[in-house]
């Protein structure tokens, strides 16, 4: 029994760390229809700005508890302004421009800003793994602070998962469905054209989707950084991989799809790994998935829409 709820506390830190990236994938497919490759590179991207700003604020393992809690804050801030305004420009340089063109365009152009923000990765970082000490404790707190004597390990690293990321999934779900913004986001979503006809701007809004998108990459690679310890150029392919997977097998386009998709995948992998091999886990991951899609094509909680013209 140990053994299962360990392996499920490890599937939820997992997934929650997926659903930040497979958010950014899903709001843009939703409000413009295109696979923002992208995406995962940018999450790259936000964890080495992460990794930079923890050296130069001199953020250690040795630094003060509550010194620490500020600056990885204030780190988590400054990395989702960086992101969302790296975001934006793309949206705003290579896609943008091709809105109107046929849907290969703007797919082949999201493709070439994934090789050129993984470039801008290897420049910056070289091609081997860097890593980081443990700022945030790896220790248990169910024996270091509840006193309790078991074997489960819940470690402040999973907790530090659950306080920044749960929060950022409910703000995004009460952002759009309850502010003017956010209801502008989904009749854009719906339908841009009677959208822009009843006076929303839709180039604002879709520039909006792109700048909320990537601030949530910034904070999954704030997070990235401090509960693995390490980043590297290609990080961005694997792990985008694993988000993207996570919207689709949810529903792409439907946030609440794309956070019960991420659980869902994380909890795969954590038992696979544990239970069967690691080297067969992304083998099943898609076996489900391949599975879901032929039964459910819109995913979990997709819903079939009708074409746009």
């Amino acid at each position: 029994m140990e053994q299962l709820i360990q392996t499920i506390i490890i599937g939820l830190a997992n997934g929650l760390q997926y659903a930040l990236v497979a958010l950014g994938y899903t709001l843009v497919y939703g409000i413009i229809e295109l696979i923002n490759f992208a995406h995962g590179d940018l999450f790259m991207l936000g964890s080495m700005i992460a990794l930079g700003l923890f050296f130069l604020l001199g953020v250690t393992s040795s630094t003060p508890i509550a010194q620490a809690g500020l600056l990885i804050l204030l780190i988590i801030a400054l990395t989702m302004i960086a992101t969302a305004t790296i975001n934006w420009s793309i949206e705003r340089v290579a896609y943008r421009p091709l809105r109107n063109a046929p849907k290969l365009a703007p797919l082949i152009s999201a493709i070439g800003m994934s090789f050129v923000l993984q470039n801008i990765g290897l420049l910056a970082a070289g091609p081997a793994n860097k890593g980081f000490e443990n700022v945030v404790p790896n220790t248990n707190i169910l024996t270091t602070l509840l006193g309790i004597q078991t074997s489960i390990e819940f470690t402040y690293k999973q907790l530090f998962v659950a306080v920044v990321t749960i929060p950022l999934l409910v703000g995004l779900t009460w952002f759009v469905s309850r502010t003017r913004q956010g209801k502008a986001m989904r009749a854009t979503a719906q339908d841009p054209d009677t959208a822009g006809l009843m006076g929303i701007d839709v180039n604002r809004t879709i520039s909006l989707t792109f700048l909320i998108g990537g601030a949530l990459a910034g904070a999954a690679g704030v997070v990235q950084i401090l509960f693995n310890n390490a980043t590297v150029w290609n990080l961005g392919f694997r792990f985008g991989l694993n988000s993207f997977t996570s919207a689709v097998l949810g529903g792409i386009g439907n946030l609440q799809g794309a956070v019960v998709g991420a659980i869902i995948l994380g909890l795969i992998n954590a038992f696979s790994d544990r239970y069967l091999s690691a080297n067969w886990t992304n083998a099943i991951v898609f076996a489900v998935l391949i599975t879901i899609l032929v039964f459910r094509p819109t995913g979990l909680l997709g819903q079939q829409l009708a074409e746009r013209a």
